[in-house]
């Protein structure tokens, strides 16, 4: 009985040193959230209170590009999703037109930013293309959490008569 009790006891000796000299496990997909592994800075996304501010002022000329399938801003130019290839050419087009200059505001919110398959397309061609002052709108959740909810404005759909 002493013999058991004793190779019992090596064994838990044995199995817990070796679990204190495995190593974590390493994911080698990275997570992602906004401002980390992505390519706009911290300091380019845009607050929803500040966009709706700067909007109800009417005093800074921006132009909003609704790059996604969900609800324009007032005064926004719609895009649409530019994961399709042929709104990335309705962008590319309408990027020939406008100042290098002009504060850009680009948003999707149809998912959360993680999964976004419109944000960081249309970014990266803002860039190619020589924008200086180009805003992601801050919109980590969606459209609807992080605008519509908040009150923030839509712009009033057109009704054919």
């Amino acid at each position: 009985m002493k013999h058991i009790f004793s190779i019992s006891l090596i064994s838990l000796f044995f199995l817990i040193s070796i679990s204190f000299q495995t190593k974590a496990q390493i994911s080698n997909q990275p997570l992602k959230m906004p401002e980390i592994g992505y390519p706009w800075k911290k300091s380019e996304l845009l607050e929803p209170s500040v966009l709706a501010g700067v909007m109800q002022s009417g005093k800074e000329e921006i132009a909003i590009l609704n790059i996604g399938a969900v609800e324009d801003l007032p005064g926004a130019l719609h895009i649409g999703a530019v994961s399709d290839e042929r709104n990335m050419t309705k962008l590319r087009q309408l990027l020939t037109n406008l100042p290098k200059h002009k504060p850009v505001v680009i948003y999707c919110g149809c998912c959360p930013f993680t999964k976004c398959p419109n944000i960081q397309p249309a970014y990266q061609e803002l860039s190619k293309n020589g924008f200086t002052q180009i805003k992601v709108l801050d919109l980590p959740t969606n459209l609807q959490t992080n605008w519509i909810s908040r009150g923030y404005p839509i712009a009033k759909k057109q009704t054919n008569k």
